[in-house]
């Protein structure tokens, strides 16, 4: 018997290649898959060696480009009526705009979306009005609509981007499967015990991290957005009220985008001559970096469901984070870490402060950061739940 078509469609490569990283795999057993990105191509070959699928090249952007984007809703049309699948799963939102349309033009019957954040939420003025009409024709086009966390879900329902004159069929076509995220974590993969003492000790020497400090760690890009300016600031203050048992230390993983959301001057500035604020840059593997500290601080403005607060849980740390959708979720506050407002530089330092003077309330942070994790966000349970969604669809 013939399993049926499942189509995936990202706008990049690296998508597929990091957000689903093993989903495709998984699916494999239960679908005839086929991955869809733009280019490169040497990307998407990386795609279908791991992943064990075919792949196909169809240009798309990211940037608002209405020609470009209706070339690519007819190169996506042509594929599905070859095709024929069962499903179309978009992830991302300009794969999703076109590949809900082409999918809805072409009858496919089962057309999904999953909302992984909403980016148009900061944009303003005729922008937001124009992101806002893209917004809910996407999910016009798709039959089903999954936010991958609960305040996603909130946030569709309020701001009306699915409508129906009918409530209850509205909040039908939305779903967050299980206890939200796009591909969970792999728990074997991020867990402490991959690393040994050694290891870290040599880590740590070559970074000049001694064995008093605590060391708060940071993943992502360094900008505006995340909450830079005030994570230095907070750490610069936090530092200043240490006690000289302890030395605070602040590990920043990740790269500048001065071109796109730069940091203010004196933040840079401050990240430059401040020895105990450490930059190491982009690193393809954060975990070594994740075994060797004491806590995430991650005082992002908006975000999805964000990978790095679970991965972090996963190596073990507490993380102190913004009170924002998907952070609020991964996050109970006292249980596996604590949660601040957005913008406030005060409770930030208040906080970090906490971890470092409160041993007791730090160890029982500690002691939860990985069990909650594995518990709730474990990849398998995650792809389980997708499976089950697909199979409930029927013909």
């Amino acid at each position: 018997m013939n399993k049926p078509k499942l189509i995936r469609i990202t706008t990049v490569p690296l998508s597929l290649n990091v957000l689903l990283k093993g989903q495709l795999r998984f699916m494999k057993e239960h679908f005839e898959v086929l991955a869809v990105a733009s280019g490169p191509k040497v990307e998407l070959d990386e795609v279908s060696n791991r992943e064990g699928v075919p792949t196909a090249q169809v240009e798309m952007t990211r940037a608002i480009t209405p020609f470009k984007d209706l070339k690519a809703v007819w190169q996506l049309y042509k594929l599905f009526k070859k095709e024929k699948p069962h499903i179309v799963h978009t992830h991302t939102p300009k794969a999703g705009t076109v590949g809900m349309l082409a999918a809805k033009l072409a009858g496919v019957p089962h057309r999904i979306h999953t909302v992984a954040g909403l980016p148009l939420l900061e944009a303003t003025g005729a922008k937001r009005k124009l992101l806002d009409t893209v917004e809910k024709f996407t999910y016009s086009c798709a039959t089903k609509v999954y936010p991958n966390s609960k305040g996603l879900y909130d946030i569709i329902l309020k701001e009306g981007y699915i409508k129906n004159n009918n409530v209850i069929a509205s909040e039908a076509k939305l779903k967050v499967l299980g206890n939200g995220s796009s591909n969970g974590i792999d728990t074997t993969y991020f867990n402490p015990k991959n690393f040994t003492a050694r290891q870290n000790q040599d880590l740590k020497n070559s970074l000049g991290i001694h064995p008093n400090d605590f060391v708060f760690i940071f993943v992502g890009r360094l900008v505006g957005d995340k909450g830079i300016n005030e994570l230095v600031t907070a750490f610069s203050l936090c530092e200043r009220s240490a006690a000289n048992s302890s030395t605070p230390k602040l590990l920043l993983v990740g790269p500048l985008e001065p071109h796109l959301d730069p940091l203010q001057p004196e933040t840079l500035q401050e990240i430059q001559n401040n020895p105990n604020i450490l930059t190491v840059g982009w690193q393809s593997d954060v975990r070594p970096y994740l075994a060797i500290s004491n806590a995430l601080v991650f005082p992002s403005y908006r975000e999805g469901f964000p990978n790095v607060v679970m991965q972090a849980g996963a190596m073990g740390l507490p993380a102190i984070v913004t009170n924002i959708n998907g952070c609020n979720e991964i996050i109970e506050d006292g249980k596996n870490g604590t949660i601040i407002p957005v913008k406030n530089t005060a409770a930030l330092q208040e906080k970090m402060q906490q971890l470092i003077e409160d041993t007791a309330y730090y160890q029982h942070l500690k002691q939860n950061a990985r069990q909650m994790i594995c518990e709730r966000y474990e990849q398998q349970v995650v792809w389980e739940a997708l499976l089950a969604e697909y199979r409930a669809l029927g013909s």
